[in-house]
């Protein structure tokens, strides 16, 4: 952990939830928050609806790929943000957890991952304001 906060987005393919948070983390903080993912079960490729409706606000995550949950990005985090990857993400005493309840937008239309999309954007607006507050 360095001067700036870190934060691990964490879903089970590491193919949608977590690679739009990622994307909006990284836009919406600026470069002032470390950003990870990872996925329990990470799928080959990223789920291209997620990739179209990232594309419609301006965010290319198109490049991102998915990587695999290590104990070392939990460590190296401050705070870990799960999406439905249950009990497989490793607890450290001392760090920040919070699980969003999201729907999945695997095998989702534009339409259901647009919703989606607008409220993890809206859930990282509000980290981004807690993080850079203190």
């Amino acid at each position: 952990m360095g001067n700036k906060p870190s934060v691990l987005f964490v879903c089970v393919h590491n193919a949608g939830r977590s690679q739009m948070a990622a994307g909006f983390l990284e836009h919406l903080g600026a470069g002032a928050i470390d950003v990870l993912s990872a996925g329990s079960a990470p799928k080959e490729t990223l789920n291209p609806v997620a990739v179209a409706a990232m594309a419609e606000v301006g965010i290319d995550i198109a490049h991102n790929k998915p990587k695999v949950l290590t104990v070392d990005a939990v460590q190296a985090s401050d705070v870990v943000i799960t999406m439905g990857c249950g009990d497989t993400c490793p607890y450290f005493p001392g760090k920040r957890y919070e699980d969003w309840i999201l729907d999945d937008p695997a095998g989702q239309g534009i339409v259901e991952v647009r919703r989606i999309r607008d409220e993890i954007k809206a859930r990282v607006a509000t980290l981004v304001s807690e993080l850079l507050e203190q």
